[in-house]
C-alpha cells in the first residue's frame, strides 16, 4: 500500500508532521514494537485471516470480519510508529543545574496547592507515564513549566481548579 494512500486511509498525516521527542530507552521500545508489528502481528494476523476464510469464506463470517479489522489496526499502528521514528528527536541527557526548563529537563516543584515537593520529568508524549513522574511536554503541566527558572510560579488548570506550582530546581 502506498504510504500517502494510507495516511489518508488511516487518518494519520498529523503524526508525519510533527517533531516526537524521545528518550534513548523509548526510541529502543517503539523500534521494537514496530519490529514485532511487521514481523510477528503481521504473521499472526495473516494465519487468521486465512483460518478463518478456509472454515467460512469472506462473506457473512464474523472471525473473518474481525481478524480484517484487526490487520487494519496493524498496518495504522505500523505507519503510526513509522511517522513517530521517522521524526524522532532525541531527548539528550542532562548534567548538572540548568537555567529553563526543556524536554529533557527533571524539575523539582512546590506544589503550592497541595504544599509538597513533586519532581517532574519532562518527556515526549510517547513516554509519559504520570504515575512515575514522566509528563509530556504537551501536558499542562509541561506546557506550564516549559521555558521557566527557578523561582517562577507557574499556574495550571486542572478540572478542580488551579495549581501552583513554584519551580524550586531544574536539572
Amino acid at each position: 500500500m502506498d504510504a500517502s494512500l494510507a495516511l489518508s486511509l488511516f487518518g494519520r498525516s498529523s503524526l508525519s508532521n510533527q517533531i516526537h521527542y524521545l528518550t534513548v530507552p523509548g526510541l529502543a521500545k517503539l523500534k521494537k514494537e514496530l519490529e514485532s508489528f511487521r514481523t510477528d502481528k503481521r504473521e499472526e494476523i495473516a494465519k487468521r485471516i486465512q483460518m478463518a476464510n478456509s472454515i467460512g469464506g469472506t462473506v457473512d463470517n464474523a472471525e473473518y470480519e474481525e481478524a480484517k479489522k484487526e490487520q487494519s489496526f496493524i498496518e495504522g499502528r505500523i505507519i503510526d510508529l513509522a511517522n513517530i521514528l521517522n521524526k524522532a528527536e532525541i531527548i539528550k541527557e542532562r548534567k548538572g543545574p540548568k537555567s529553563t526548563v526543556e524536554v529533557g529537563a527533571t524539575v523539582t516543584v512546590y506544589n503550592k496547592t497541595r504544599n509538597k515537593k513533586d519532581q517532574y520529568f519532562i518527556v515526549g508524549s510517547h513516554e509519559s507515564d504520570p504515575a512515575n513522574g514522566k509528563i509530556s511536554n504537551v501536558s499542562p503541566i509541561g506546557q506550564a513549566l516549559l521555558q521557566k527558572k527557578v523561582g517562577y510560579i507557574a499556574k495550571v488548570q486542572v478540572p478542580a481548579g488551579i495549581i501552583n506550582f513554584e519551580i524550586l530546581k531544574i536539572r
